[in-house]
Order: structure tokens, then sequence, then C-alpha cells
């Protein structure tokens, strides 16, 4: 079996960025330590298998940073009441053209994620062509 096993990202403030992912549901699996016992970055845990590294830099690059990820939620209607009442700005909930309802966000290193609430209709269950207006 073949699956994402984590997705790495830089930030600029190790604590901002774990209390934002920890309003997302996500738990510090493990930490990173340099040499000197200086904190360097961490893994945040989704699931048993899935995981968000974290590691700090001085300056986040922008040829580096992820485009975005998503977040798949049972409870999309929560995950952004919890966002707002941390302060954070996430977009009113969609209906994407691939039959998802998205609420997107950024992290506090500037990272768009997605968070997606999957339902019988979603083109991850059901495949097929997703027509979409798109122009690189």
């Amino acid at each position: 079996m073949t699956r994402l096993a984590h997705v790495c990202i830089e930030s600029v403030d190790l604590d901002a960025t774990e209390q934002f992912y920890a309003r997302l549901g996500l738990s510090r699996q493990f930490d990173f330590r340099n040499l000197q016992g200086e904190p360097i970055g961490y893994y945040l845990r989704f699931d048993d298998v899935s995981f968000l590294e974290v590691v700090r830099v001085s300056d986040v690059k922008a040829e580096g940073r992820v485009m975005h990820f998503a977040i798949e939620t049972d409870d999309i209607d929560g995950l952004r009441e919890r966002l707002v009442a941390g302060g954070h700005a996430p977009s009113e909930k969609t209906l994407g053209a691939d039959q998802t309802w998205v609420v997107t966000c950024r992290d506090p290193s500037g990272i768009l994620i997605e968070l997606q609430e999957y339902g019988e209709n979603s083109m991850q269950f059901r495949g097929g062509t997703c027509l979409i207006d798109y122009t690189p």
C-alpha cells in the first residue's frame, strides 16, 4: 500500500503554528531539536498514519511553500467556528465543483488550507471529470 505519509511546511513561529493546527484537531506527536536542545520543529498528528511536519525557519521562502493542502473533516461548520473563535479569518462554506463542501483559511505562515467535507456526491468517491474555470 502507498499513501501520503506527511506534508512538511515552514514556520517562522512554531507556537502560533501549533495553536492554529490544534484548532483543526491536530496534536503534537513528537519534536525535533538540534544538538543544543533547541526546538526546530515537530510532527503534528492527523490520525494513526497521516502527519504534518513543521520546521522552523527564519523566513518563509516562496519557492519552498506548499501551494495548499486539504484536511478532511466530518464537521466543517464546527471547524470553521473554532477558527473564527481563535481569531482566524476562514472563508464562508461553499460547495466546490467537485461537489465537496469547502472552507479555506491561511495558517500563520500564509499556507492556504482547504477544509473539506465529503458528501455522497463528492467526486472523490464517484470519480469522473470535474469541470472548472481555470487559467494558469
